[in-house]
């Protein structure tokens, strides 16, 4: 099998439920590398939460964050595909009008605002509270909504302007984000800075946000953890995340 890079998920997928890997898990990943084989990360997660505070033994080649809005080689943006100020404004102000008891959070370069504590959500997480009217005039990441139905996360959709969308990430939060930010997009574009084509690439994944680049890349592999729609865009399925399943794929079939 001529596998020539890697792309996982993280939450779900590599990491195990108390955000850890192991030990085999490191092993694996490092004899890939020796091999030749990029490793790259691909996250709904935000560049300090995989940067600082994943405090897994592992060496990756590119990072993909934010699902997709920024992407990373040797810490140097190669993409960058944010909200403008204006829509992240009228969005924001958009949902608190019609709710003004609702909860928002924003990403803008790599630091996060909000109207509330996210912290059930994302224990341990750093905010700037905020009433949205001062925030910086930079493109923004993403918007963050917390939702629990895909009925919340159709109502929003309805509402966006055609260049954004929104995607649930792990049944608490929707996502909104450029439409040219998502993980296949990001990939293609680090595909062609390793000169690599898609077919050369195997990505793992869990969630919603990971059904595209399973679809898209050579192999697709899903963690038997994963939600039906995720299984169903994979070519195959692997053990959970929580008993190595990406690992053991890789030394099973490319190893």
């Amino acid at each position: 099998m001529s596998i020539r890079m890697m792309v996982t998920d993280l939450d779900g997928t590599l990491l195990r439920t108390d955000k850890t890997i192991s030990d085999y898990t490191a092993s694996v990943f490092q004899r890939c590398r020796e091999s030749g084989i990029k490793i790259v990360f691909a996250t709904a997660r935000p560049i300090r939460a995989v940067d600082n505070w994943l405090n897994i033994p592992l060496k990756f080649d590119a990072g993909i964050y934010h699902n997709g809005a920024v992407a990373k080689v040797d810490g140097i943006e190669i993409v960058k595909c944010g909200i403008s100020p204006e829509f992240t404004k009228g969005i924001v102000l958009s949902e608190l009008q019609a709710d003004a008891s609702a909860k928002l959070c924003v990403e803008i370069d790599d630091k996060l605002y909000g109207n509330y504590d996210p912290s059930d959500i994302w224990p341990g997480i750093e905010i700037t509270i905020t009433d949205f009217l001062d925030l910086p005039t930079i493109p923004a990441d993403k918007i963050l909504l917390p939702m629990v139905t895909m009925e919340e996360l159709n109502a929003v959709a309805e509402s966006l302007p055609g260049d954004l969308y929104i995607e649930m990430s792990e049944n608490t939060v929707g996502m909104i984000m450029n439409k040219d930010a998502t993980k296949t997009k990001a990939i293609e574009c680090l595909s062609e800075h390793f000169a690599l084509s898609l077919s050369d690439i195997v990505a793992f994944g869990d969630d919603h946000n990971d059904v595209e680049m399973l679809r898209e890349c050579g192999i697709g592999v899903a963690v038997t953890n994963a939600i039906e729609e995720v299984k169903a865009a994979a070519n195959c399925i692997c053990d959970t995340n929580n008993n190595d399943g990406v690992a053991k794929w890789l030394e099973e079939n490319v190893l």
